[in-house]
């Protein structure tokens, strides 16, 4: 690689990092969001009210990073959405088992929990999208 092509390969990572950060504060506060909203207004447990905030918040993140994050990704749509699917899902089962552990088993408040959990999984779901669901 060119030290011009070393550049350009920085900037674009350097550009897709800083997008991912937005992208996945947009859906980390849309999913906190939910979660608060539901655990004020319904009965329901806090894993499932866990669960509602990451299907809302799949939809911020799926668009946001198919067309900011992973703009030059060489998958088409389907393929992205069926990949970021199976990463969002396995984002989330690492994001519930923290919570639940810390919540249930550590006796954390659920805020607390939930963002030490968002913060656990969202290493993993760079991961997965960067090299996997919207490769290049």
């Amino acid at each position: 690689m060119t030290p011009t092509e070393t550049r350009l390969h920085a900037s674009g990572l350097a550009r897709s990092g800083a997008w991912f950060l937005v992208v996945g504060g947009a859906a980390a506060l849309t999913h906190l969001g939910v979660f608060v909203w539901l655990s004020q207004t319904t009965l329901w447990w806090p894993e499932v009210t866990n669960a509602a905030g990451f299907l809302v918040a799949f939809v911020v993140s799926f668009v946001g990073h198919r067309w900011l994050s992973f703009s030059d990704a060489g998958t088409g749509l389907l393929q992205s959405l069926w990949r970021f699917g199976s990463t969002a899902l396995a984002g989330f089962a690492c994001n519930e088992a923290v919570f639940m552990a810390l919540h249930r088993l550590l006796n954390w408040p659920q805020l607390l929990a939930l963002i030490t959990a968002l913060i656990v999984a969202a290493a993993q779901t760079f991961m997965l999208g960067r090299f996997w669901a919207f490769k290049r």
